[in-house]
């Protein structure tokens, strides 16, 4: 076989074996496509090279007709579903949809483990990442030693927890140790099915490119987590609020991410909701109190990075007045903010009378004009999280933040975030196709 130097020539020739080995080796076929011919056509790199299709993310779905002739193989219909009943297909599906809703169970779980390991004081008890070592905890008391020492050399222990016992150092270790370990087995409990589903053909094309996305953005999560651990390991006695903010951010878009996939993944047309009645701007209202409800968990990530729950324990006064005094004593300006105990309460207060409004507002619209029961479901039990979610910060704020409640209350904001995602989605009337 001469060799052909021309780039097109080349992937031709390349094209042929591939299809020559999809009846005896479909699985390496389909090994190939996510590998090497998706990658490719994500960043454009197929250029003189077979059109590799990522609507089906297989190598099989729209060939080249000359490939084809060359190889001697009739032109048939091969995409990833070819040959597959719709009840195998609708059970894939099914099975995708529990995945990712058993995913973003995990992710909830996380935020909460997330926060007790705030709460308890836990979060930087590990002064290492170490992705794939640190799984394995201290195993013997040389080695509990060693990690107590390097807790011993930051300042949060010089300053706060100096004289701290080994057996009181074990408590905070193993929160942190959980938490990180947590991370791990979500990010395995993702890649194995998202790999099983790839290779059975269950998710394809856009749907498939957005799933790795979140696999992507879970990791990004998990390097965010350290870069916010590191914050406290040398001139703080605890992390920055920024980074926490960040984090606890990062970890509610993946979760509403995974929430709107859930929700939205292999539905037919035929599932849309009825939404020709529903008053004018209400689509664009979901989106809003989905937006505030980030905001909303961004500040109270505020709130709790400076420890700001903690002061003004009175409500609906702060310091016996609608507007407490000291809102604005940083300069510049913008980092009262941040840095400012007494603005980023009274922002965190602000935000949840807004939310509170404007869900109200969205309710009372959906339900009197949407033709639709799930869009007025989906309204009104937003708006009673909402209400319960607000009730809930009251009280933690009056307790002066036992665990327990700070813990349900952080763990309430995921529920109205899941209940705007849901109401989002309710409104928008698309589904995300199948391929």
């Amino acid at each position: 076989m001469s060799i052909v130097l021309r780039q097109e020539a080349c992937g031709r020739a390349i094209w042929r074996i591939v299809l020559n080995a999809q009846g005896r080796y479909p699985v390496f076929v389909r090994i190939y496509a996510i590998v090497w011919a998706a990658p490719r056509e994500i960043w454009g790199l197929n250029a003189g090279w077979p059109r590799i299709s990522l609507r089906w993310f297989s190598v099989l779905d729209r060939s080249d007709d000359m490939a084809r002739a060359s190889a001697g193989l009739a032109t048939r219909a091969t995409s990833p579903g070819h040959g597959r009943g719709r009840g195998e297909e609708g059970a894939l599906l099914g099975a995708v949809r529990v995945w990712l809703w058993v995913m973003a169970a995990l992710v909830f779980l996380m935020v909460i483990v997330g926060g007790a390991t705030r709460l308890t004081g836990s979060g930087l008890s590990i002064t290492e990442w170490q992705p794939i070592m640190g799984a394995i905890p201290p195993l013997t008391d040389a080695d509990w030693m060693v990690a107590f020492n390097k807790y011993r050399e930051i300042p949060q222990y010089k300053l706060v927890n100096k004289g701290m016992s080994l057996d009181a150092f074990k408590s905070i270790f193993w929160w942190e140790w959980g938490h990180r370990f947590l991370g791990r087995m979500i990010g395995l409990a993702y890649a194995v099915p998202y790999v099983f589903f790839l290779l059975r053909g269950a998710v394809h094309g856009r749907l498939a490119a957005m799933l790795f996305g979140l696999f992507v953005l879970g990791g990004l999560q998990g390097a965010l987590g350290w870069y916010m651990v590191q914050s406290g390991l040398v001139q703080r006695t605890d992390v920055s609020q920024y980074r926490l903010a960040a984090h606890l951010t990062l970890a509610s878009v993946l979760f509403a991410a995974l929430v709107w996939t859930a929700l939205s993944v292999g539905r037919e047309a035929g599932d849309r909701v009825r939404l020709q009645t529903v008053a004018r701007g209400s689509r664009g209202l979901a989106a809003v109190l989905l937006g505030v409800s980030f905001i909303q968990i961004a500040l109270g990530a505020l709130v709790a990075g400076l420890k700001a729950g903690l002061t003004y324990n009175t409500w609906p006064l702060m310091d016996g007045r609608w507007v407490p005094n000291g809102l604005a004593t940083l300069e510049p300006l913008w980092r009262n903010f941040f840095e400012n105990v007494t603005m980023v309460q009274f922002d965190h207060r602000l935000g949840a009378y807004v939310l509170a409004v404007l869900v109200t507002v969205q309710m009372v619209r959906v339900v009197r004009t949407a033709d639709d029961e799930a869009a007025r479901r989906s309204a009104i039990f937003l708006a009673l999280t909402v209400g319960v979610q607000i009730a809930l910060g009251i009280w933690t704020l009056l307790a002066v933040v036992p665990m327990s409640l700070g813990l349900v209350h952080q763990g309430g904001a995921m529920v109205v975030l899941g209940a705007a995602v849901w109401h989002a989605r309710t409104l928008t009337g698309r589904r995300v196709p199948r391929g």
